[in-house]
């Protein structure tokens, strides 16, 4: 559309002073040829007709109409894509980036094992448990869960939360520190780290390490061919973000075939190795970023396009997403890059055919070989088969 608005300011006022000079200049030759007797009838039905043929109709009405065509199509499949502009970005795709948990997870997190040290595995739980009463993360309410239990909330006070590491809070007067290797660390407190799959969340009491509680995840049974549909569709570079432990991660990323991974990330790290991403990226080339959680509304807002996991993603990563994929399936990722780059190959086609039958009546006309019902049909004519091919976005069932 910003092609077609640069070109027809250039494009209207040079046919129309083409007409005016084709309908004036030739008669007037009649006057100054010896013999000669100007035809001022002929030449302004010529130019009347030349004006007719250059009119833009199958540019101005074909091209939005295939990205309503195609953004259609893709709302058929359980794709919303928000805008045309988004259209073109996604037909750039070169990078996807991905999100582990709930794009390429289920999202559903259980407690896998518990591993106590000095104590009963009950107690160890008991006081995880007390210290998640109140958070709202996917880790802490598994934790509740497996814990199954009513908590007394008077035992607990002075609930500190660390985003990206884990809690801090006083269980029946004891302070409990409930969370990653990081946490652990901050709080001078020596831990081991197991070679387990899944996240492992430390417990220590009263900076007494306890044991720890191993979370896992299951991949959703899409993610491993949403990978290989993304380079098929012409993704030359997949990258997964996690907060996972190396080995964990590093699995994952061998399991699923995904090119590069970046792990133990916060919140805030996600923003700067997607940052770090796009200034590596080739010139006419785009990066899309797939997340659901609420840590991921600032990475869906800075890439080229983000993708947001409708249907178990949060609000605020919906609001700040480009394109939603409405039932959270990662195959639709793939599927939304491949009717971007259908849709944006109708759009050239219809700008390419528009233009050169345009320029080839035109030439004609002004020679006087072509008729008014010509013209018709170069104006009128030309945008119905522009209008009837924009309309094959839609098909997108089989992409």
């Amino acid at each position: 559309e910003n092609f077609i608005s640069k070109f027809a300011r250039v494009y209207t006022p040079l046919v129309c002073c083409a007409a005016l000079v084709l309908a004036l200049v030739p008669p007037m030759f009649g006057y100054v040829i010896p013999g000669a007797a100007p035809d001022w009838g002929a030449w302004i039905y010529r130019a009347l007709t030349f004006l007719i043929i250059s009119c833009p109709c199958a540019l101005v009405i074909s091209v939005p109409l295939t990205f309503f065509a195609g953004i259609g199509g893709a709302g058929k499949e359980g794709i919303l894509i928000k805008g045309s502009n988004f259209v073109e970005v996604l037909s750039k795709a070169r990078c996807a980036v991905l999100d582990k948990t709930g794009t390429l997870t289920r999202g559903s997190f259980e407690v896998t094992e518990i591993s106590a040290r000095g104590t009963d595995r009950d107690v160890l739980l008991d006081y995880a448990a007390a210290a998640e009463s109140s958070s709202s993360h996917p880790i802490g309410k598994s934790i509740l869960r497996a814990y199954g239990r009513p908590i007394d909330l008077s035992r607990i006070s002075d609930v500190e939360e660390t985003g990206g590491s884990g809690i801090l809070a006083r269980v029946d007067g004891k302070k409990v520190a409930v969370g990653n290797s990081r946490l652990m660390a901050d709080n001078d407190i020596a831990c081991e780290e197991p070679d387990v799959g899944g996240t492992v969340v430390h417990v220590a009491v009263d900076d007494r390490y306890l044991g720890y509680i191993v979370i896992s995840d299951s991949l959703k049974p899409q993610s491993k061919d949403a990978v290989a549909a993304l380079r098929k569709a012409g993704v030359s570079r997949t990258v997964m973000l996690t907060g996972d432990r190396r080995q964990a991660a590093l699995r994952i990323a061998d399991e699923l075939g995904i090119d590069e991974v970046f792990y133990e990330l916060l919140p805030s790290d996600k923003v700067d190795k997607v940052e770090l991403l796009l200034e590596k990226m080739p010139s006419g080339s785009s990066l899309v970023f797939a997340g659901d959680g609420i840590n991921d509304a600032p990475v869906l807002s800075r890439a080229d396009a983000g993708i947001a996991m409708g249907a178990l993603g949060s609000d605020a990563a919906i609001e700040a997403a480009d394109v939603v994929i409405m039932d959270d399936d990662p195959l639709k990722i793939a599927k939304a890059v491949r009717i971007s780059r259908k849709c944006m190959g109708i759009v050239r086609q219809n700008i390419f055919f528009a233009l050169s039958i345009k320029l080839l009546f035109l030439v004609l006309g002004a020679a006087g070989l072509l008729g008014m019902w010509a013209a018709v049909f170069a104006d009128v004519g030309v945008t119905v088969i522009a209008v009837l091919n924009a309309i094959r976005a839609l098909n997108v069932h089989r992409l």
